[in-house]
């Protein structure tokens, strides 16, 4: 390893160390530097900045934000509440249940965040500790958005895998089943090694004796706003159109041909026009759109992926060579092992699908994988959930959020980093999901 490469190492790796140090937004500065500092002290030429996923990104924000100042995103809240609070004693599969569909429906994990007290009050009425069924939401909301129609990374690797055969139909149903399943056995295995009595837990006891703790609000008691269903039925719609039209262009079923406006244009068309029409029928003021939550941190997210995906494209674009041989000596033999590429990746990059568009492409090349030669394709269909390990650092907003809203105190982050309530389930989950893929995908081959 030459003297250069150490440097650059320690470059990319100090940049995204510095954007998680100052936290939110300033992982994506941090980004800037790292390219900055490649580009004019170490003479790298700075990597392709993913206009494609940063303009999906934002289109989504902009009709799922439309759609929570309408009060849509209350209602689907208090909606999931109902069929929580109505089936407490399984808080360790309904939540994480919930967190994946809601993220599969909107296309952002941060929705779980209005959902996370009701987990907290739920799991205390029936004297489980919150950190089980909060740390299964949460994990479950990240792995979701490999498998929601309207996120980035799904319509980025749909796009890149039907040119091998693989039709979009056939995809969503390979990761929507898989993630599924995957939520669920988590759920279960989790649930046996996790000692659950909340009342044998010391930290609970100290924190009820100061009186810490205290039963969450019930998002029930507000009154949805007099658009609040109407948006839904929009963005629902259009979520359907999506799906849909996806599936017409797709090069195995052709359903409109010739393609006039490509998947990624007509995925931000429909979702700006989901926005409209729900502004005008649901009489959003504009103004208000940009003080939501989901607008602030979806806003967040582009210049992450701005930043970060960018800082990782120039370093890897500077050593695809040295990348590809390493790739395809040992993909080739063991292919499980792009899963765990993917893992560390997704760890450093922040973004499903900033990762995607980081790694694929290099993979591609490494494994010879050509329309005319597509075989090994399956390893990128199986693989793809592992671009989901934003959990493994615990810097990231949901986590945070679920540690913030635990009155009990159970669900924590450790001495060591990456000891914390996280961890297992999340890798329970990435690796069956991976699993259940390369035994979904070799049946369509």
């Amino acid at each position: 390893m030459s003297l250069e490469l150490i440097l650059q190492i320690i470059v990319f790796l100090g940049s995204i160390f510095i954007g998680i140090r100052l936290g939110g937004i300033a992982i994506g500065y941090a980004g800037g530097i790292g390219v900055v500092v490649l580009g004019l002290a170490l003479g790298m030429k700075p990597g392709s900045i993913p206009w494609d996923v940063i303009l999906i990104i934002a289109a989504a924000i902009a009709a799922i934000s439309a759609m929570q100042q309408a009060g849509g995103l209350d209602y689907m809240v208090r909606l999931t509440e109902r069929f929580l609070r109505k089936h407490p004693q399984f808080i360790n599969y309904l939540a994480p249940i919930c967190g994946w569909l809601l993220t599969l429906l909107a296309g952002t994990g941060n929705a779980v965040f209005s959902l996370m007290p009701v987990v907290v009050d739920v799991a205390k009425s029936q004297n489980i500790k919150p950190s089980v069924p909060l740390s299964l939401m949460v994990v479950a909301s990240q792995i979701g958005i490999t498998a929601s129609p309207v996120s980035a990374a799904v319509v980025y690797m749909s796009r890149v895998l039907e040119q091998f055969g693989w039709n979009y139909p056939t995809l969503l149903g390979i990761w929507i089943s898989t993630t599924f399943i995957a939520c669920i056995l988590t759920a279960f295995i989790v649930s046996l090694i996790t000692p659950l009595d909340l009342s044998k837990s010391k930290i609970y006891q100290e924190r009820l004796k100061t009186g810490l703790v205290k039963d969450a609000n019930e998002v029930l008691q507000a009154e949805d706003k007099p658009g609040a269903k109407l948006s839904v039925a929009i963005f629902l719609t259009t979520v359907l159109c999506v799906v849909l039209y996806a599936t017409a262009i797709s090069n195995n079923i052709r359903w409109i041909d010739p393609v006039v406006i490509s998947r990624d244009s007509a995925i931000m068309s429909f979702l700006l026009t989901a926005a409209t029409l729900i502004t005008w029928f649901c009489k959003v003021d504009p103004t208000k759109i940009l003080d939501t939550s989901v607008f602030k941190s979806g806003m967040t997210a582009c210049v992450c992926v701005f930043g970060v995906a960018w800082l990782g494209n120039t370093f890897v674009s500077g050593h695809t060579n040295e990348i590809t041989d390493l790739a395809s000596n040992w993909v080739k033999q063991i292919p499980a092992t792009l899963a765990v590429a993917f893992f560390f990746a997704s760890m450093l990059l922040y973004s499903q699908a900033a990762t995607a568009k980081a790694i694929v492409p290099v993979v591609i090349t490494s494994l010879g994988i050509t329309t005319a030669s597509p075989n090994d394709s399956y390893m990128l269909v199986a693989c793809f959930v592992a671009v989901s390990a934003l959990f493994v650092l615990p810097t990231y907003p949901t986590l945070l959020g679920a540690v913030q809203m635990d009155d009990t105190g159970t669900t924590r982050i450790g001495k060591f980093i990456f000891n914390h309530s996280f961890f297992i389930p999340g890798v329970l989950a990435i690796a069956i999901a991976v699993a259940l893929g390369f035994v979904a995908a070799g049946l369509f081959m």
